[in-house]
């Protein structure tokens, strides 16, 4: 039986095949939708959201440990978060097997940086998969539980978005039932105490070489030979693109990366008049095969940011003197439309960023959905590092510049839960004169909606207690909790200026949901009266997609504003901060 899958879907399909019993993640894009499809389709599979990706790792750690075969997901960004207990799980080693998926993000269509995790897999001294389709995806999947358990050792498989998000035609099979495991108590294995772990590095070093030598023979690593002059070492979606180039070169295509297979390598580099090392991101083939004596050549001709594509590998390849003509065409980025990311019509967080445009103050931003904030028109976010850095960072700036200069952290609820609790607790004991503004949706909501601590309901859909931010953060010691209605632009504005001044730490929260979650607030949209409208462009400062340039305009020739009946969710934030009050709901509009 074959079926059309993405390869996230695929990963789910392999973990079901394997006989994985529990599976836990953060939800991170490209990531995503490996757990939501194991929620879905697979429920033999206990699949579970965590706060944060290191909690999610250590479940996983213990479900291995119980003898269970274990899956971990993430994006790239959720590995960093994860690398402690990750450094020394390697050490550990495992009973059932353990397979930690990094779904790295080239180009950034959703992250702040484009780290290869491929080093960090090295770094670990663990083996790394990487697939170049949906079916490949599927099958390393099963493959690396095999590696993790003959050699005691968690494993990465290693996509990026391309392969995470592309589908392909995938040949399913029937599950296995793994070897029943128990957990054995064994301190010297998993207590690493500083004298067990000086015993534990050894048999890292050891375990590496015999993965070297498993590298040299697994099938995972071979050469396609046509008969060229040109060789290309490459992995992943880059072996595709390359091929779709020059189908008629000889290829090397790495699977398993780490360690690589430097003999099987090196003959087939031997046996080539020019060898191109064709990778994403990091030149982490090429160095370390230069590192060796061996003449190749990648990023000189391929460079190292952003994602490949079949032009850009072509490209590379004419600059390289392989090949001469180029039949992909270029496109032409500025003839393209332009689509910059902006907040949903109707979202709560708008009303929050105009407050704080407003009032100039220093805002310190996070991960999620008010990232956006920082955009045109709003300019309202002044900084963006990771999961949880806003109220450090503010406590941080706060500290330098005195509490007179008003400083604003804002992060969502996902984000407090995931990694915002230990600054406000920071806040607290250090007596920062910061306000933290928690925007709480109910949802993950950049990510597409899904469940928290905070949703009273787990990804397997169990109704479960909800945990109440107000009564958390009171509990921290945070005297000063304040909750708004984010759609209420005069209330939310005063409630910032009054927690600014206030002395001592402050939280401000909002309590609207997504406004993806419910179909509308009201039931009605609003809708512009043209012969009372000026053209004064007050409602395009706020930055709403349901709002935009009418074809009349005001005696200066600038545009007057018409609403999209069917986007427009009923908000009121425009007509709140239409000067005219010519924004009115539909039923109340009467045209002479």
């Amino acid at each position: 039986m074959k079926e059309l899958l993405s390869g996230n879907e695929a990963v789910a399909r392999g973990v079901y095949e394997a006989g994985v019993k529990l599976a836990a993640a953060y939800p991170g894009t490209p990531s995503t939708e490996i757990l939501e499809t194991l929620a879905a389709r697979y429920r033999s599979v206990y699949s579970q959201w965590s706060p944060n990706e290191k909690v999610a790792f250590e479940v996983g750690i213990g479900a291995s440990l119980g003898g269970a075969r274990t899956l971990v997901a993430m994006k790239h960004v959720g590995v960093n978060v994860a690398a402690d207990p990750l450094m020394t799980f390697a050490y550990t080693g495992v009973n059932g097997g353990f397979v930690l998926v990094s779904a790295d993000d080239p180009e950034m269509h959703s992250s702040q940086n484009e780290q290869d995790n491929r080093y960090l897999a090295r770094f670990a001294q663990i083996p790394f998969l990487e697939p170049a389709d949906s079916q490949e995806a599927k099958e390393m999947v099963k493959l690396a539980y095999d590696i993790s358990e003959e050699f005691d050792t968690p494993v990465m498989l290693r996509l990026t978005t391309r392969i995470s998000h592309t589908k392909g035609i995938v040949e399913l099979n029937d599950p296995i039932t793994p070897e029943e495991k128990k957990f054995k108590k064994d301190p010297a294995k998993y207590v690493m105490v500083p004298a067990n772990a000086k015993v534990r590095h050894k048999i890292v070093v050891e375990r590496l070489e015999k993965l070297r030598d498993h590298s040299e023979n697994t099938p995972l690593n071979y050469a396609e030979l046509n008969g060229s002059k040109v060789g290309i070492i490459t992995g992943g979606v880059a072996y595709q693109y390359a091929r779709e180039v020059a189908p008629d070169f000889d290829y090397f295509k790495i699977g398993f990366g780490n360690p690589l297979p430097l003999q099987k390598i090196t003959d087939f580099v031997n046996a080539h008049e020019t060898v191109l090392v064709v990778e994403e991101l990091e030149p982490y083939y090429e160095e370390q095969l230069k590192a060796v004596g061996l003449k190749v050549e990648g990023k000189k001709f391929f460079g190292k940011l952003g994602e490949l594509s079949p032009y850009r590998v072509a490209l590379g390849m004419k600059e390289a003197g392989v090949v001469a003509e180029i039949s992909h065409p270029e496109i032409d980025a500025e003839s393209l439309f332009p689509r910059p990311p902006v907040l949903c019509p109707g979202c709560p967080h708008r009303g929050v960023f105009m407050a704080l445009r407003k009032l100039k103050v220093a805002v310190t931003g996070d991960i999620g959905c008010y990232t956006l904030g920082t955009l045109k028109p709003l300019n309202a976010l002044d900084t963006c590092i990771c999961m949880g850095a806003s109220i450090g960072s503010a406590i941080g700036m706060e500290k330098v510049q005195g509490a007179e200069k008003g400083v604003v952290a804002v992060i969502g609820d996902s984000t407090f839960f995931h990694s915002g609790i230990t600054g406000l607790l920071d806040a607290v004991y250090n007596q920062s004169n910061v306000t933290v503004m928690i925007l709480d949706n109910r949802a993950t909501a950049m990510t597409g909606g899904q469940e928290h601590p905070g949703t009273g309901r787990t990804l397997m859909g169990e109704k479960v207690s909800h945990v109440d931010i107000p009564t958390l953060v009171k509990a921290m010691g945070v005297k000063n909790v304040r909750e708004v209605d984010a759609y209420n632009y005069k209330e939310t504005l005063a409630v910032i200026e009054e927690e600014i001044a206030r002395e001592g730490p402050s939280v401000i929260l909002t309590s609207r949901p997504c406004v993806l979650m419910p179909k509308r607030i009201m039931d009605e949209p609003y809708v512009v009266d043209l012969e009372l409208c000026n053209g004064c462009s007050a409602c395009f400062r706020i930055s709403c997609p349901a709002i935009a340039a009418a074809t009349e305009t005001n005696k200066y020739g600038h545009p007057k504003a018409v609403i999209d009946p069917t986007l427009c969710t009923g908000c009121t934030l425009c007509a709140q901060i239409c000067p005219e009050e010519c924004i009115i709901l539909k039923s109340q509009f009467v045209k002479a």
